[in-house]
């Protein structure tokens, strides 16, 4: 029997076997087994505490720093509609809905003239996934700007983060792999003494000189080992424009691997393992992926 005919009544949407891979930045991949798209909160909540316990439940944001693998995702794929797609303004505070885009929370910003959130136009997820893994670029981070957040236990208990208790360092944050954000609120800075677009195209014309932007990529492959940069190692081990079926490791910024066109994600993985093997072989320094690896490989 299908899990969908397990599902609790809800006012959202349900989808089967929901396509996954070519939604997803690399636009690799399998499919969801069932793909939930709640209506708003309650909707959410009223889920999350009926649904059979066996089966698995996984949130999605835009995809952008996650590699769907072949054999798709079993269970529950949860994707945040448009009642999670709000930004309100009072001030300096934003109240922003987890399904919001990254970049659009830094034009709310600047159309409110609130600075210090500039450098989120250069990450391309989503606000709740964002703060999951404490995502950041151009020297900043989004716990830098982060007050609170709001997120659900996949058993559907609603709980609260204060920014200084999810325990934000490089790339990760101490909130719970099965709690789901919700919503955040965000703190930006009124009177600044700069120009906040000219500081918004500036940071832009930086990303497009430094990496491959229009390319089918999920952003930097691997974190920074302390002490390092991932580029320059993944260069010293001669790994620049190493290629896997059409996977490739982007001559423009090492750290990237792209689809050049009819790439699998079992290319994806088997060239991002490989240049973890040559870096190590040849740095002694072992990289750990920053793209999270979701799902069955596609011979599982």
């Amino acid at each position: 029997m299908s899990i969908i005919n397990r599902m609790p009544k809800v006012s959202g949407n349900l989808r089967e076997n929901a396509p996954l891979g070519k939604k997803s930045h690399f636009g690799v991949g399998g499919v969801a087994e069932v793909l939930f798209e709640p209506s708003d909160m309650d909707d959410l909540v009223f889920f999350l505490r009926r649904i059979p316990k066996d089966i698995p439940v996984m949130p999605l944001g835009a995809m952008s720093n996650v590699l769907i693998r072949d054999g798709g995702i079993d269970g529950v794929v949860i994707v945040l509609g448009d009642w999670f797609k709000k930004v309100f303004v009072e001030g300096e505070i934003m109240e922003v809905g987890a399904g919001v885009p990254c970049s659009k929370l830094a034009t709310v910003a600047m159309d409110n003239e609130l600075g210090g959130l500039e450098f989120l136009m250069g990450l391309p997820g989503t606000i709740g996934g964002a703060i999951k893994m404490n995502a950041g670029c151009f020297g900043s981070e989004i716990s830098n700007v982060l007050v609170e957040c709001e997120g659900i236990t996949t058993s559907g208990k609603v709980q609260w983060f204060k920014v200084r208790d999810i325990g934000a360092t490089y790339r990760r944050t101490n909130i719970p792999d099965d709690c789901i954000i919700t919503r955040a609120w965000f703190r930006g800075v009124s009177n600044v003494n700069y120009s906040i677009p000219k500081k918004i195209r500036e940071l832009m014309k930086q990303r497009r000189e430094a990496q491959p932007i229009g390319s089918r990529t999920c952003g930097s492959t691997f974190k920074n080992p302390d002490g390092y940069k991932a580029w320059q190692l993944i260069e010293k081990a001669g790994c620049r424009g190493l290629k896997v079926g059409g996977a490739q490791v982007s001559d423009k910024h090492c750290n990237f691997i792209v689809n050049t066109g009819g790439a699998t994600a079992s290319d994806v993985e088997i060239l991002g393992e490989k240049i973890v093997q040559e870096v190590l072989r040849k740095t002694n320094v072992q990289l750990e992926w920053e793209i999270i690896k979701l799902g069955r490989k596609g011979n599982d």
